[in-house]
C-alpha cells in the first residue's frame, strides 16, 4: 500500500518514539508534506525530520490533532485484519479479568485503536467511532467485531460530540440483529439494565466498576446520598451491602426510574429513593433542611473537558465537594470522582482540601482508584488515565 507521507519538523518526533501516537497540526513540516489536499482520515506514514520512517496511521487536516498512528510494522498498516489481530488482545485481557462478558472491550489508543471505543454486553455489542480514519475502517470494524465476539447485535453509538470536531455527522443505529428492549449489565453479584440506544455514553458506565466494588467495605451505614447517581451503579451497590437508606440525585426522569428498577431488581426497591434536580441545587437545598448523611457520593460529569475550562471546572469541582462535605456527619466517608483528564490526581486532591479547610474539617485518605483495567493506561498517553477516585474520612479540625 503507497501511502502518503506526513514529515515532521525537527525534534517533533520524540513523543511518537516515546510511544504516543497523536500527531499535531503544527509539529508537521507543511512546507515538505502540505497538509492540504489530504483527505480526513486518508492513510499515510509518519516520517522525522530526517526522512526516517516512523510508523503509518491516518490524518485530518482539518484537526488540531491532524495524525494517528496505528502500526509501527511497515507490514501491517491500518487494515481489516489488523483490527482482528489487535481485537484478540484486547479480548484476551478482558478474558483473564471478567468471569462474565460485562466490559469495555477497546479503548482507543490504549488497544492499538485510536477513534474506536467498544463496549460488551454479553451478546450484544456497542462501538462508538469517534475519528475520520476510523470511520473510513467502519466497515472492516464491524466485520472484526462479528468475527472475533460473534454478537446477536451490534449497534453503532456514533453520537459522540468529538464527531463534530471531525467533521463527522452523528448517528445511532443498528448495524446487525435486533435491537434489544435494554442493555443488561452484571456487576459482581449485581444485575442492571440500562437503554440501549439513549442511554448515556455507550450505555453503561465500566470503568467505575472496580471503584464500586470497593464500597462495602465502607457498610453498613445508616444513610447514603447518591448524587449524578445515573442508572444506580453506586446507589443498588450501597443498599445491597447494608445501607439503611440510599437518596439518588440526578437530573434524568429516565435515569431516575431506572434507578428504582434496577433497585427492585435486586430486591433493595424499599431502601432506594429518588430526588430529581440539579446536584448544586438540590445540595444547597438538603444543606438548607440539616440533613446529615454518613457517606456521600460524587460521580458528576467531566466539568472540564478542554484546557480553557481548567479555571471554571476546577471550581465546580470544589463548589460540588464542598456542598458534599457540609452533609457529611462528624466521621462521615465522601466517595468523590473526577473524570477530567485535564485536572490532575495530585490537583483534584487539593481542591478537596481547600473545600475541607474552608469549613474547619480535616481529611483522611483512605483508598484512591482509576479507572477500571478494562481501560488499561497507556504509559505515553496521560490522557488515557483520566479518572480519579478518591475515598476519604471527613473529620471535625485537628
Amino acid at each position: 500500500m503507497n501511502l502518503a507521507p506526513l514529515r515532521l519538523k525537527k525534534d517533533q518526533d520524540r513523543r511518537l518514539r516515546f510511544g504516543h501516537c497523536w500527531v499535531y497540526s503544527n509539529e508537521v513540516n507543511t512546507q515538505l508534506t502540505p497538509l492540504q489536499g489530504l483527505e480526513a482520515g486518508q492513510p499515510v506514514e509518519f516520517l522525522s525530520h530526517q526522512g526516517r520512517w516512523l510508523g503509518s496511521g491516518y490524518v485530518n487536516p482539518h484537526t488540531l490533532i491532524c495524525g494517528r498512528l496505528v502500526s509501527r510494522d511497515r507490514e501491517h498498516p491500518l487494515s481489516g485484519s489488523l483490527i482482528v489481530h489487535r481485537l484478540k488482545i484486547a479480548l484476551a485481557l478482558r478474558e483473564r479479568l471478567y468471569r462474565r462478558p460485562y466490559y469495555r472491550l477497546v479503548f482507543g489508543e490504549s488497544d492499538g485503536l485510536p477513534g474506536l471505543v467498544i463496549d460488551r454486553y454479553r451478546d450484544v455489542v456497542v462501538i462508538q467511532i469517534t475519528t475520520a480514519g476510523m470511520e473510513r475502517m467502519r466497515e472492516e470494524v464491524i466485520r472484526a467485531v462479528d468475527k472475533v465476539i460473534k454478537p446477536v447485535c451490534i449497534i453503532l453509538r456514533s453520537d459522540t460530540e468529538v464527531r463534530k470536531t471531525e467533521g463527522l455527522e452523528s448517528s445511532v443505529e443498528v448495524v446487525t440483529g435486533e435491537l434489544p428492549e435494554a442493555l443488561d449489565v452484571e456487576e459482581g453479584s449485581l444485575r442492571f439494565r440500562v437503554p440501549a440506544i439513549s442511554g448515556q455514553k455507550t450505555g453503561w458506565y465500566f470503568d467505575q466498576a472496580f471503584n464500586r466494588a470497593r464500597l462495602g467495605r465502607y457498610l453498613p451505614a445508616a444513610r447514603v446520598l447518591d448524587v449524578c447517581s445515573y442508572y444506580g451503579g453506586w446507589a443498588v451497590q450501597a443498599a445491597t451491602q447494608g445501607a439503611d437508606q440510599v437518596l439518588c440525585v440526578d437530573m434524568s426522569h429516565p435515569a431516575l426510574e431506572g434507578v428504582q428498577a434496577n433497585a427492585s431488581l435486586n430486591g433493595v426497591g424499599a431502601r432506594i429513593s429518588t430526588l430529581r434536580g440539579d446536584a448544586f441545587d438540590v445540595l444547597k437545598a438538603l444543606c438548607a433542611e440539616r440533613e446529615r448523611f454518613d457517606i456521600v457520593m460524587l460521580d458528576p460529569p467531566a466539568f472540564i473537558k478542554r484546557r480553557k475550562d481548567i479555571r471554571e471546572g476546577t471550581l465546580a469541582y470544589r463548589r460540588l465537594n464542598e456542598l458534599a462535605l457540609r452533609l457529611l456527619s462528624k466521621d462521615g466517608i465522601l466517595i468523590t470522582s473526577s473524570c477530567s483528564h485535564h485536572l490532575s490526581r495530585e490537583d483534584f486532591l487539593q481542591v478537596l482540601q481547600r473545600a475541607a479547610r474552608h469549613l474547619d474539617r480535616s481529611l483522611q485518605l483512605l483508598e484512591q482508584g482509576a479507572q477500571s483495567p478494562d481501560h488499561p493506561i497507556h504509559p505515553a498517553i496521560a490522557e488515557t488515565a483520566y479518572l480519579k477516585a478518591f475515598y476519604l474520612r471527613a473529620l471535625p479540625v485537628f
